[in-house]
């Protein structure tokens, strides 16, 4: 994933406007959302009141915008895929207040100290750090907050991971990983550690809850088909992968399994020089 991310935010603007699009309907419908146990200690946290405004990075369909957009927010949102921000436009028709730009961070125009919040939810890691943090710290006001979200990739139990091993093993043994809670919430604590590393923000505050959810097994391999180890196999490998884990989980699961996975909340205060 990083060497994936060096390429995307450093050498190739073209491809991370283009990475999500061909699964784009697939990331609007089996994506999860985020919790009202993550937004609402968010808001609270940043002291976000009627009138404040916020500008999100990377917003995909608006899977965090509409919650934010449901408070009667002020937003601008940016979104680098022309099919992604497409579907988040549809999404928000219902509020007037929220204004989506197909555009990437790295290459919007700076509105110095005019925002409230920063938010990223599941997308700062795909920013160019070198970029990113600062030119958050400078669209924000002086008492000004970067809330970044994450909800971390949904995982099956690890007996049933053990049971799906071969069908990976056989087809793509490369894909063939699992991602245990702890190690989720180790990966969420470095991305804060992160951004304070970068000195623009400061007093970090953050929480998580497990979430669980059942997926069919046809929205549950849509769901793995918009995940980057996924996007970058080949077609016909994919096909052949995606076959294989269709039986299996048809004939020991009754066509549908369980996933978990942490959904996050960080906050922190822009530093002021």
């Amino acid at each position: 994933m990083q060497d994936l991310r060096e390429i995307i935010y450093s050498q190739d603007l073209a491809l991370k406007k283009n990475w999500y699009s061909p699964v784009a309907d697939a990331y609007n419908k089996v994506r999860p959302n985020y919790p009202q146990a993550i937004i609402q200690p968010t808001v609270e946290i940043a002291k976000l009141s009627h009138n404040s405004k916020i500008l999100e990075l990377g917003c995909g369909p608006g899977n965090a915008t509409i919650s934010f957009a449901q408070l009667d927010f002020s937003m601008v949102c940016l979104e680098p895929s022309p099919t992604v921000c497409k579907l988040a436009k549809q999404n928000c028709l219902s509020y007037p207040n929220v204004d989506i730009q197909q555009i990437t961070f790295e290459e919007w125009e700076l509105k110095t100290g005019k925002f409230d919040a920063v938010l990223a939810a599941t997308s700062f890691h795909w920013m160019n750090p070198k970029i990113a943090y600062k030119k958050a710290a400078d669209a924000l006001k002086d008492d000004g907050c970067l809330i970044l979200l994450w909800n971390m990739t949904p995982q099956p139990d690890y007996e049933v991971y053990r049971q799906l091993h071969p069908v990976y093993q056989t087809h793509a043994p490369a894909s063939d990983r699992y991602e245990d809670i702890s190690t989720q919430i180790r990966t969420v604590k470095s991305f804060g550690q992160n951004a304070l590393n970068s000195g623009w923000f400061q007093n970090l505050i953050s929480d998580y809850v497990v979430c669980q959810a059942t997926y069919f097994v046809d929205d549950y391999l849509l769901l793995l088909g918009t995940l980057s180890p996924y996007l970058k196999l080949e077609s016909c490998i994919r096909d052949v992968l995606f076959s294989g884990l269709r039986e299996q989980i048809n004939h020991l699961y009754e066509g549908k399994i369980q996933v978990s996975y942490i959904s996050a909340f960080q906050v922190m205060n822009k530093v002021n020089f």
